[in-house]
């Protein structure tokens, strides 16, 4: 017998399709802050030390990020721990001052703030970002606190296959969201390789049609950028410079790092 679908039940069903669809992908890509991660200072006795295996911040560290732009151009990137710190709810943070360049044109410089909490978790406060292309333009900056900003998760102590969080929360400024999906890949970039590396999934609901993955290698952090969707953008860290106390196990500059050293 032949089947006939009238032109109403047609939109319906396709109207359902599409929900079903787009729950399907938010449960995977839009990410929300645990409960359990709630922003508490009373839970800060020692912000400053930020010794967490996939995010450590030592005073005195360089780390320095070479790829390529959207337009195929190379991009470098100089991410510096400083001794600054800035009071932001009522605890202190650490100053992390990051500039970006482009074909060697100096693009735009940002001042990150960050904190770790009593349990290990790195809590991301805000930034303060300037884009040296748009005369100073700060679009993007925004602070925990001001203007109904808050604090938000960028490393988690004890990070999960599935766990999900937003790493900033100022609604129409900057709403970054992350998802870990793995804990055991094996990552090798200029400045050696590397097991064990966790790589999450990162979107950003102000500009859907970009997906990132980033890699952070234990005992050294961040070390890998590649955007899935959007895009072919990438960055790999190339270089650590460490001028103060080393307490992370960075490894001096133009030594090799290898998975069987590791």
């Amino acid at each position: 017998m032949e089947t006939r679908i009238k032109k109403k039940e047609f939109v319906f069903i396709l109207i359902s399709a599409t929900l079903v669809t787009l729950m399907i992908w938010s449960s995977f890509t839009s990410p929300v802050q645990s409960a359990t991660m709630e922003f508490n200072k009373a839970n800060f006795h020692n912000p400053l030390k930020i010794d967490n295996k996939y995010f450590p911040l030592e005073p005195g560290t360089t780390m320095i990020y070479k790829g390529t732009s959207e337009d195929g151009e190379p991009t470098r990137d100089v991410f510096v721990v400083t001794n600054d710190t800035k009071e932001i709810l009522g605890i202190s943070t650490r100053v992390v001052h990051d500039d970006a360049y482009v074909k060697d044109e100096h693009e735009e410089t940002t001042d990150d703030w960050f904190a770790q909490d009593d349990n290990g978790n790195v809590w991301y406060m805000g930034e303060y970002t300037t884009d040296l292309t748009e005369d100073g333009s700060h679009e993007g900056s925004w602070e925990a606190g001001k203007k109904g900003a808050m604090a938000g998760i960028v490393m988690e102590a004890q990070p999960k296959v599935g766990d999900k969080y937003d790493q900033e929360v100022a609604k129409d400024v900057a709403e970054d969201k992350g998802a870990i999906l793995s804990v055991n890949e094996k990552v090798c970039v200029t400045y050696g390789c590397f097991s064990n590396v966790l790589q999450t999934e990162d979107i950003n609901p102000l500009e859907p049609e970009i997906v990132e993955n980033k890699y952070y290698a234990q005992d050294i952090g961040y070390i890998k950028g590649v955007l899935v969707k959007g895009g072919e953008e990438v960055e790999t860290l190339v270089q650590i410079n460490s001028t103060g106390k080393n307490n992370t196990g960075l490894l001096p500059v133009n030594e090799t790092n290898t998975l069987e050293q590791r």
